[in-house]
């Protein structure tokens, strides 16, 4: 039972993408103010909308989408792929905090991708690698796999949790050159267009 009813997904879709636009711009930051964390201390958690990105120390969702304390839940894992204490996590940020969009966000030059493509191996890493390995399936272009992995993820997601309806579960792919975060929505309408709402830099 979902003790917390957020905002729906297509406002926080619209949400990140416009945190986006400023990122890219680096026009500024979240809120990470000594004011929001007490405020947030206080009250607790409501994020907006849960991110699951890969580790890379390149990929940093806050910055990405110019979110401050407690806008999102972000879970991490080497090349975005699921387990089982993912899944929870995901249960948990949907049911408990109110999270009606939840994002599976990959990205250009994954380590993880490219590991599995050339046949790394090792004893806890397998399970990771075979994981990407079985999403690539017979494609072998790096950024082809990667959203394939992506959108692996998002199904796994939709098959193995019990999502109320307005919960969203979409796939995204970030660039690590451009800083621009291009989102697989398959819902017409929800992808409400802020390609004109830039802010001035």
């Amino acid at each position: 039972m979902q003790l917390v009813k957020g905002i729906p997904a297509g406002e926080a879709l619209q949400s990140l993408r416009h945190g986006n636009k400023i990122f890219m711009h680096n026009v500024s930051f979240g809120d990470f103010s000594p004011a929001r964390r007490k405020e947030t201390a206080e009250s607790g958690q409501q994020p907006f909308a849960a991110v699951i990105s890969c580790s890379d120390s390149r990929v940093i969702p806050e910055a990405i989408f110019t979110a401050g304390i407690g806008d999102i839940f972000v879970i991490r894992s080497a090349g975005n792929t699921i387990d089982s204490s993912i899944i929870g996590s995901v249960e948990y940020a949907v049911e408990h905090l109110g999270c009606n969009l939840v994002v599976v966000m990959g990205h250009t030059g994954c380590g993880a991708v490219t590991a599995a493509l050339t046949g790394m191996s090792g004893p806890k890493v397998d399970g990771i690698l075979n994981d990407i390995r079985e999403a690539a399936g017979p494609e072998r272009d790096p950024m082809a796999v990667a959203e394939l992995n992506v959108m692996r993820s998002v199904g796994i997601l939709k098959d193995d949790l019990i999502l109320d309806e307005g919960v969203l579960v979409i796939g995204a792919m970030y660039d690590t050159l451009t800083g621009e975060v291009t989102f697989m929505v398959p819902e017409r309408g929800l992808e409400s267009s802020l390609e004109n709402d830039v802010p001035d830099v």
